[in-house]
């Protein structure tokens, strides 16, 4: 693929306590710049892709910053528009050991829930091979799910490689003016590409997702998923197991109608940021898929960048394709000179 991957969805400020501080401990809080497809365009953009991120932001100093903030790092922010309204923002508080980290919202009102709707589909994708959404989207407001679900469709019209990470977010989903399932549903509809696991899956299909996270439940829902979306053509999601706070091993498993293929196992920790590894996750398999890597080496790729954000501070994976290969290839740990 050689022309651009948009990514649309709303861009955000995540305001945290520094260190493993509780929020205000202390009258200081650190700015990054973030949001789920954001986070997909910069690393998409860092391994070498013409990347664009299409969103709604306000015409003040917070917006202009955020824009400022992806074009560092080589995103096309063209489809970006100005509107009425707030930046969105959400705090986070890091946790350690054995108190978990916890995200709080405030994105009500902003200029993404608000004016999504100017989000232009057709003009947004000229010149675009690929279209990316997250399931952040719909449950921020009716007119974002609208402008996710009019991107996707026209994406699909013209025949683009489609992909959707489910992303579902609890807190956000409980002031959402519409069904999670049944939305999420509708977008996985129109995806060639998912990201997401067991428990994403049975929301989406209506079914129960009690158990352990099991290779085995992962295999039957996504046959289930298969048989419910004729379009979709792969399911990837990674797998977690968190020893404490601060490590935890990972691996990874992509389902395709050919059948299911793993990631290899890494030990993370101590972790510098988990936020954003998702994101760096659907970055690289979507990266290997551009490159026209076999499914198995796409997983590999994608997982060894999930891993290495947790190395890095911010919501952004700023990892080369050359940082990602030397894990992927057991380089070491020496300083490289």
């Amino acid at each position: 693929m050689t022309g651009r991957i948009v990514c649309l969805g709303e861009l955000l400020l995540r305001l945290s306590a520094p260190g493993r501080e509780m929020l205000l401990q202390s009258p200081r809080l650190a700015a990054h710049v973030g949001g789920a497809e954001a986070n997909v365009a910069v690393s998409l953009a860092r391994f070498g892709h013409a990347a664009a991120m299409a969103s709604v932001v306000p015409d003040n100093a917070l917006g202009q910053a955020a824009i400022g903030e992806l074009r560092r790092y080589g995103v096309d922010t063209s489809p970006v528009i100005f509107a009425p309204g707030r930046m969105g923002l959400y705090f986070l508080v890091t946790g350690a050991i054995h108190r978990t980290s916890e995200v709080l919202y405030d994105r009500a009102a902003s200029a993404f829930a608000l004016h999504a709707g100017r989000l232009d589909a057709a003009s947004l994708l000229e010149g675009a091979d690929a279209l990316h959404v997250s399931g952040v989207t719909p449950a921020i407001s009716a007119a974002a799910a609208q402008a996710a679900k009019q991107a996707m469709e026209k994406a699909r019209e013209r025949k683009l490689a489609v992909s959707f990470d489910c992303n579902y977010r609890a807190k956000l989903w409980e002031a959402a003016p519409g069904d999670a399932p049944r939305l999420l549903g509708e977008l996985t509809a129109l995806a060639g590409t998912v990201f997401g696991g067991t428990r994403d899956l049975a929301l989406m299909l209506g079914h129960e997702a009690g158990g352990a996270d099991t290779v085995e439940a992962f295999r039957a829902a996504g046959e289930a998923a298969f048989a419910a979306f004729p379009g979709l053509q792969r399911i990837a999601t990674t797998v977690r197991r968190q020893n404490s706070v601060d490590h935890h091993d990972m691996s990874a498993w992509m389902l395709t109608r050919a059948g299911l293929v793993s990631g290899r196992n890494y030990a993370v920790g101590p972790i510098v940021d988990r936020i954003g590894t998702g994101d760096a996750f659907a970055a690289g398999v979507l990266h290997g898929i551009r490159r026209g890597m076999p499914d198995e080496q796409a997983l590999q790729f994608g997982l060894a960048a999930a891993c290495l954000k947790h190395s890095v501070p911010g919501d952004f994976n700023l990892v080369t394709e050359a940082d990602v290969r030397a894990l992927m290839d057991d380089a070491g740990y020496g300083v490289r000179r």
